[in-house]
């Protein structure tokens, strides 16, 4: 195969390819960041036109899609008939967008997402998220495994870069909550390593299963407040929000998920369960396409539970 772009992840996905004995061509439009790959067996193309006509699979990974269009057109026709799987980090409407340079190039195309950083390359147990061409999808599954656990998300282009986009904001919440509750913590004299301990239990555990049992609400629309209601939580957050004023840490986080919650008591969900928080975080197109995939799953209308009266959805 070939790689394009030897930045921290190039690198990383070509020295992955290179450990498990894949040749290698690498690219990159600073022939000197080649070196450390050349000397561990990788051909080294001196031009882009050579790079790619080296390799049925071409990997691309570049600062961004503009710089990817200024490799990638001069030598559109040599990649015609090939395998493009782009790692570029970018957003879903890039992603459709070179879906479609590469459908006019009769490209197959796969869009990627790295879920890791450079050092966790070459890790099963890492994902690497794909959507695009189903077909090159299923061709080079084994050999997209070397680099981790590769998942294939649908037809759609956009979908590798959405939940990218999506889970990085994930990560982002966790780990400001998780320095807030070691801050928090931390201020008692408790040591962070200790209070980890603690917190990825609670996380793998208790905060998982919740995940899981939400997912289902949300698709159906449906939030019982069978566990913990939103008003519940907005009395229980209190507890924080004062434990953390009276040592001095900053509530910016827990002040705005208060705010959050009260909006969503405010809209009639206070006697739902925290899941219901979704309602005041979609805007109006995520709440046609909920409705959407409602209608899809035959699931009936959206209705609040009966503490907080009836509503039938929009």
């Amino acid at each position: 195969m070939t790689v394009i772009g030897l930045g921290n992840m190039g690198t990383a996905l070509a020295a992955a390819f290179l450990d498990r004995g894949h040749p290698t061509t690498v690219w990159n439009r600073s022939p000197e960041k080649a070196k450390a790959l050349a000397e561990r067996g990788a051909r080294v193309a001196e031009t882009p036109e050579e790079a790619v006509t080296a390799s049925e699979l071409v990997i691309a990974c570049v600062l961004d899609h503009d710089a990817l269009h200024t490799v990638l057109d001069p030598v559109a026709g040599r990649l015609a008939g090939r395998t493009l799987v782009n790692v570029t980090s970018g957003s879903p409407d890039q992603a459709r967008e070179f879906k479609g340079w590469a459908d006019a190039h009769t490209v197959a195309y796969l869009d990627g997402a790295v879920m890791t950083t450079p050092p966790g390359v070459g890790n099963p147990d890492m994902m690497f998220l794909y959507s695009g061409s189903e077909q090159a999808f299923q061709t080079y599954e084994d050999t997209l495994r070397v680099l981790g656990d590769p998942l294939h998300l649908g037809a759609d282009a956009g979908a590798a870069s959405l939940y990218d986009a999506a889970l990085l904001g994930l990560m982002w919440s966790a780990f400001t909550g998780w320095l807030h509750g070691t801050a928090l913590v931390g201020a008692d004299e408790v040591a962070a390593t200790d209070f980890t301990v603690i917190a990825n239990r609670w996380l793998g555990g208790a905060v998982r299963d919740f995940l899981t049992r939400y997912a289902g609400q949300v698709d159906e629309g449906r939030y019982p407040g069978d566990d913990a209601t939103v008003d519940v939580q907005i009395t229980a957050i209190d507890h924080l929000i004062h434990a953390a004023a009276e040592r001095g840490v900053d509530n910016a986080l827990p002040q705005l998920l208060k705010a959050t919650m009260e909006r969503t008591s405010a809209a009639g969900h206070g006697g739902d369960s925290y899941a219901s928080v979704i309602e005041v975080l979609r805007g109006s197109a995520g709440a046609c396409a909920a409705r959407r995939v409602r209608r899809r799953a035959g699931a009936r209308p959206a209705r609040r539970s009966s503490a907080a009266g009836p509503i039938t959805s929009s």
